[in-house]
């Protein structure tokens, strides 16, 4: 099969996967009520949500570069689509944080090796389009997932929602003959700890990882804070829904676009610019009254801006280290996006002091940090687009 089929196949489980990380979002104020939870506690929910999906994403991509990816690509959606069904029977705060942290923990298992083995790095050289494929498809299943968990809870009530785990049990074992079983394992070598993590972060990776961890933040603050905030404003459930879903596709296409631009243009400057859209736009976004045409278009273009930043960080990350393409990525995804969303504790308990819409306004500004460290020197020589590369040599 194709390098762009397998990029293809891998998206759809990728699409699949994060629909059901997209579920909480959306009924975060159904739970709130039901669990008697305050924003802090909202915001902590979704924390251990992208916690557990992230924290583990370098030891387990460690394991996938040494033992295989295959079937972790595969049953990494069947566990997070499980367990996130489940939501709306968690009697307690308790018992809802153990689902969150369970179904994280699929992700976790799927998002280094299925961004590996869909980015295909050869010669030293990733493709962004490929990874923007691969990053497109969960894009879109983050788009929809608040439509689908909105849709099957007003149908089927809250405890409804577990249908929602059996067709990904069924897509994952219809896609299993398309992975491929081949890849190029690390032999085995010294194993991975803090130290030799730590280490890794020094020069490019670590700028890379800073960038993510800061679009991770932004990004995570707006699906905390945005159903709140439209939930404050005396907008109905589905409209906070919906909000997301445009937020979430504008990913889709902002994923696709940085992809084709990581091929083609200055990586660094790229991530500069892009980094410098998405200061005015999320600000924008909770600037404007929630629901009304202006927010949704700041909304549209933040989304954008945010998820288009992800190619050329991974496809750069891998470059460095095509052997540990698995593990590089895992760092600067699942790593950065542990630190980032544990950050946004932080935004939900100055939500509870000045509101849901106040805070997220008043963060905007740690955006112009991760513009800096794009145009940071030592990432000068990573910069050059594949084919400018191609010609080259």
């Amino acid at each position: 099969m194709g390098a762009m089929k397998v990029a293809l196949a891998i998206a759809v489980l990728h699409g699949a996967n994060d629909a059901y990380t997209a579920f909480v979002h959306p009924l975060l104020p159904r739970l709130m009520a039901k669990l008697d939870m305050s924003i802090a506690a909202a915001a902590g929910a979704t924390m251990a949500l992208s916690i557990a999906a992230s924290l583990a994403q370098p030891v387990l991509g460690h394991v996938a570069d040494r033992r295989g990816r295959r079937l972790m690509i595969v049953a990494g959606p069947i566990v997070s689509g499980v367990f996130l069904s489940m939501i709306g029977w968690a009697p307690t705060f308790t018992v809802l944080l153990l689902l969150l942290i369970a179904g994280g923990l699929g992700g976790a298992a799927f998002h280094p090796p299925a961004v590996a083995v869909a980015a295909n790095v050869t010669g030293g050289r990733g493709s962004g389009m490929r990874h923007a494929v691969f990053s497109s498809g969960g894009t879109v299943g983050y788009a929809v997932g608040p439509l689908i968990a909105v849709w099957i809870v007003a149908w089927l009530g809250f405890r409804g929602l577990w249908v929602a785990a059996i067709p990904v049990v069924i897509l994952a074992i219809a896609l299993y003959p398309a992975i491929p079983t081949g890849e190029n394992l690390v032999p085995a070598g010294p194993s991975l700890t803090v130290g030799r993590l730590a280490r890794s972060l020094r020069g490019p990776l670590g700028l890379l990882f800073g960038v993510s961890a800061i679009a991770a933040f932004f990004q995570r603050v707006f699906l905390t804070m945005a159903p709140i905030a439209n939930a404050e404003a005396g907008r109905s459930e589905m409209s906070g829904a919906y909000a997301l879903s445009l937020y979430l596709a504008a990913q889709a296409v902002g994923s696709l676009t940085g992809g084709y631009l990581t091929d083609r243009i200055d990586r660094r400057w790229l991530l500069a610019g892009l980094t410098l859209i998405a200061l005015p736009t999320h600000f924008l976004a909770f600037w404007f009254t929630p629901g009304t045409a202006p927010a949704l278009i700041a909304m549209a273009f933040a989304g954008f801006a945010n998820m288009s930043v992800l190619p050329p960080i991974v496809v750069i990350a891998q470059e460095i280290r095509p052997d540990r393409a698995a593990l590089y990525s895992g760092i600067v995804m699942g790593l950065a996006w542990a630190v980032g969303s544990v950050a946004v504790i932080g935004a939900g308990v100055l939500g509870d002091a000045i509101g849901a819409r106040e805070s997220a306004l008043a963060i905007t500004p740690i955006m112009f940090i991760a513009t800096l460290l794009a145009i940071h020197p030592a990432l000068k020589r990573h910069g050059r687009p594949i084919e400018v590369v191609s010609h080259v040599t």
